[in-house]
């Protein structure tokens, strides 16, 4: 197993290992792999922390991180990050390779001075990394009431102290506009959709919004 930053020549396997991740997970298809695909051009986006992971020589993984950004309750804005899309390959799930992935790329930015992180996920896996829910650092997520935990919701001090030293005792954090791309974009997003062999969308358990 090994691990290295993406190439311009790995751009077309990532995005469709990234779609084969995601593909009626979160919903019917998905639309992680064009968020992936505008992000690199994205000032937000962190080449340094833009990692593969290969298996006898086949991109199994990989993981990207962004500049985001904390509200604090008077209108000031903090600089913060997060990551993801964090891809495995299916062939490839619940064989340790994600978390293997996930700590590598978490020690990188910690050396790099990226000091606190907030994602969207489950935390039954990110808790093994370090992650716990954010309202219980002060970190509310922009669209749901400030007294309620977001289960979905994690943040972690890569730093620690990192909220204290940056005077943050409670803020307000939303996605950074990068990854709303296909939904502002539809007609984009489809065109770059096409170029991709069919797949079958569905709506199954799980996903956002199913209902029986």
């Amino acid at each position: 197993m090994n691990i290295r930053l993406e190439q311009a020549k790995d751009y077309c396997e990532v995005e469709n290992l990234t779609r084969e991740a995601f593909w009626n997970v979160y919903r019917p298809g998905c639309t992680e792999h064009y968020v992936l695909n505008q992000y690199r051009s994205n000032p937000d986006f962190i080449p340094e922390l833009d990692f593969v992971m290969e298996e006898e020589g086949r991109i199994i993984g990989h993981i990207m991180f962004s500049h985001a950004e904390l509200t604090l309750p008077d209108g000031t804005r903090k600089p913060s990050w997060t990551f993801g899309p964090i891809s495995i390959h299916p062939d490839y799930k619940r064989k340790g390779y994600g978390l293997q992935l996930l700590n590598y790329a978490l020690e990188k930015a910690r050396e790099m001075g990226v000091g606190f992180l907030c994602m969207e996920g489950n935390i039954d896996f990110y808790k093994l990394a370090g992650f716990g829910l954010a309202s219980r650092l002060g970190i509310h997520y922009h669209d749901m009431p400030h007294n309620e935990e977001v289960p979905f919701f994690l943040a972690q001090e890569l730093i620690p102290g990192w909220l204290k030293a940056n005077g943050i005792v409670e803020a307000i954090y939303c996605p950074p506009k990068g990854y709303f791309v296909a939904d502002e974009h539809p007609e984009a997003f489809e065109a770059y959709e096409a170029t991709f062999p069919p797949k079958e969308k569905l709506r199954l358990p799980g996903q956002l919004g199913y209902e029986e």
